[in-house]
């Protein structure tokens, strides 16, 4: 995991999933929210001048109002535990799903963070009309680099479109999030991933994020 994550926010390819988060409509197409609200996003990030300065804490609100609204947890982190998350305590899924929302926050943070003018480019949407369940597919276009396939998986929930997978050059956060901490699991225990999860968020200050 930590060396997938290094990838991303190196080549600050999760500032593109910016895209599709903001105030989630049902009536809006999600490849039209995407497009709708990256605008908003990059603008923010781009003359925000507490941000340029480095702001850390800025940066957690911004990912705090416009992006982590707009995730469906429940699924994500269902996903992301497999079959650990049917064997969890109500407990441990509940401490899981606060750990991995912040554990989200940071990573998103720092890639914001990373920002550097990279430009989005928005496939046609292939979806039937009545579609719940879509892939928006998009393209990063890198300054000297080659162009980056970053598709977002998104379901249609009672208030609107929400994300639950992001794919990156075909490698999913879900798959990728669920083999680490499989690992952990199976060798420590969930007890022991949750408290792994919150001394790094504890040490990036993070100790209450919102769930």
């Amino acid at each position: 995991m930590k060396s997938f994550l290094k990838f991303l926010v190196s080549a600050s390819l999760l500032t593109s999933s910016l895209a599709f988060f903001g105030a989630a409509n049902a009536e809006t197409t999600p490849d039209a929210l995407v497009k709708q609200t990256a605008d908003e996003v990059l603008t923010i990030i781009k003359n925000d001048k507490e941000i340029q300065a480095g702001n850390q804490q800025q940066l957690f609100a911004v990912v705090e109002a416009k992006i982590l609204p707009n995730f469906d947890f429940d699924r994500v982190c269902r996903m992301v535990l497999g079959k650990n998350w049917k064997a969890a305590t109500p407990e441990q899924q509940a401490a899981f799903q606060k750990e991995f929302r912040s554990l989200l926050l940071r990573t998103y943070a720092t890639a914001l963070g990373k920002y550097k003018d990279q430009v989005i480019e928005y496939k046609p949407l292939r979806a039937e009309p009545d579609a719940k369940n879509v892939s928006v597919k998009t393209q990063v276009l890198q300054p000297g680099g080659q162009p980056v396939a970053v598709d977002y998986s998104l379901v249609k929930a009672e208030n609107g479109w929400k994300v639950y997978d992001i794919v990156i050059e075909s490698v999913s956060l879900v798959t990728n999030y669920r083999s680490q901490f499989s690992n952990e699991i199976r060798q420590n225990g969930l007890d022991s991933l949750n408290k792994k999860l919150a001394e790094k968020n504890k040490a990036a200050g993070l100790t209450s994020a919102k769930s």
